[in-house]
């Protein structure tokens, strides 16, 4: 059975993971990636179809990347 401390260690384990994942070289190179297309697309402007699947695609890795880290899972 779980008392209130085995819940928060749980949570606070779950808390370390995520905040362990957010620090890692590769979510943090995924993410400024995403957000620089997504940058550049802005400043250049969208004028074409394609410009505009550029810029789905790049919101779509930058939404992956935040959806990852709000499901992780203490490991």
């Amino acid at each position: 059975m779980l008392t209130g401390n085995d819940e928060g260690a749980v949570v606070s384990g779950a808390g370390r993971s995520r905040l362990a994942r957010v620090r890692s070289i590769e979510w943090l190179g995924q993410t400024a990636a995403s957000v620089c297309w997504i940058g550049s697309m802005l400043a250049y402007g969208i004028r074409s179809s394609g410009d505009w699947l550029q810029l789905f695609a790049a919101s779509a890795w930058l939404l992956a990347n935040i959806v990852a880290i709000a499901t992780a899972e203490a490991d």
